[in-house]
């Protein structure tokens, strides 16, 4: 049995959990390497080597190494032609796939991260670190973003059409953390139903498991 070539540094419940999806939609063997934040496994000088950063996910592809989880996913769109989980260069598809890949980093997360360290995402005993003040901008910006997601989706499967592609694995991802955080109201019937979509495809659900 050949050793799988690519190596994903991964902890549950953190940004890995794209590059995760992403390599289970590909269907290629590759090792996961789980790490203990609680125990500081990410801030160890072997890992510290590969991410000098010292978060979760990274990617190691022979003599590549790859961090940040939308780089990894963009790689490995790239890497796995067949797949066909990118659209092709130059074409109208591909600059919206860029867009919203981006747009996930950019627009969805910082609001929705703001607004989960500041409600319910701090650790037990460290409630006083929330800065409540900081709670209804957040709210207020994420929900303009998911507004413009919802309407993006209107007639379509997937971001970038009726194809799902890595685009997906972006905005789907945070679209799933929006509804457990509750931020996805009612009157976004698209991005409800996007979300129902994402949650049955079975390399999500693989990418679950731990």
């Amino acid at each position: 049995m050949s050793i799988p070539n690519l190596k994903l540094y991964y902890a549950p419940q953190t940004r890995a959990g794209r590059a995760r999806w992403m390599l289970e939609e590909i269907g290629e063997p590759y090792e996961l390497v789980r790490l203990d934040l609680w125990a500081g496994d990410q801030k160890k000088p072997e890992y510290l080597a590969l991410n000098p950063n010292g978060t979760v996910p990274t990617l190691v592809d022979g003599d590549l190494v790859v961090f940040e989880s939308a780089a990894i996913v963009q790689y490995l769109a790239d890497k796995f032609p067949t797949k066909r989980l990118a659209p092709p260069l130059g074409t109208a598809a591909r600059g919206r796939y860029y867009q919203w890949i981006h747009y996930a980093m950019s627009s969805l997360e910082p609001p929705a991260v703001t607004f989960f360290l500041h409600t319910t995402g701090t650790p037990v005993g460290r409630q006083h670190d929330r800065i409540p003040q900081l709670v209804p901008e957040a709210r207020e910006q994420l929900a303009a973003a998911l507004s413009v997601t919802d309407n993006a989706l209107a007639g379509r499967e997937y971001i970038v059409g009726d194809d799902f592609s890595a685009a997906d694995v972006m905005i789907g991802s945070m679209a799933a953390w929006c509804l457990m955080l509750g931020t996805i109201t009612d009157d976004l019937k698209n991005l409800h139903a996007y979300v129902s979509r994402i949650l049955t495809r079975p390399a999500f659900v693989r990418a679950q498991v731990d």
